[in-house]
């Protein structure tokens, strides 16, 4: 699948970013960010052949998703911050819907964030959100959680 292979890209390129889990703030944060999403991008494009970056499903307005996997139906958000209490988390569920009103196959939202995000996102707030958008959109939410390399080689060396 397309997005799980989109998740282990992203992971990939956190190794290519060793300070991706320090808090930056605004401005350096920002271009962080950027630069990261750049690196995904391009590792995407490499490995897919195609640019599912950045489309406009959205209808007539600028809206768009981080990446588009139509033969999935799956809209695919980088939501880094998804663990902080003021995230765009309901704009990136306002998009899928928008999307899927506006034709496009979509049957799952997924998260990508860092870590944290699962937590948040199961508290009453927005496990409700995920629950009304499954509900009366059919669209299923799953939250990933990327991870430092170094944390999991530490896994690899407790499990051997």
């Amino acid at each position: 699948m397309l997005a799980e292979k989109l998740l282990r890209l992203a992971q990939e390129a956190v190794a290519g970013h060793p300070d991706f889990f320090e808090t930056k703030g605004p401005g350096p944060g920002d271009r962080a960010t950027n630069a990261f999403m750049a690196d995904l991008r391009a590792r995407a494009i490499k490995a897919f052949g195609r640019d599912y970056s950045e489309k406009a499903i959205c209808g007539a307005n600028e809206l768009a998703v981080d990446f588009y996997l139509p033969q999935e139906g799956t809209v695919v958000e980088v939501a880094l911050g998804l663990s902080k209490p003021k995230t765009e988390f309901e704009k990136d569920v306002l998009k899928a819907v928008m999307a899927k009103e506006e034709g496009n196959a979509v049957s799952r939202l997924f998260f990508i964030s860092k870590p944290g995000a699962k937590k948040k996102c199961a508290q009453p707030g927005r496990a409700a959100v995920i629950a009304w958008l499954e509900r009366h959109h059919g669209i299923k939410v799953e939250i990933h959680e990327l991870t430092s390399m170094l944390a999991k080689n530490r896994l690899k060396v407790r499990r051997a």
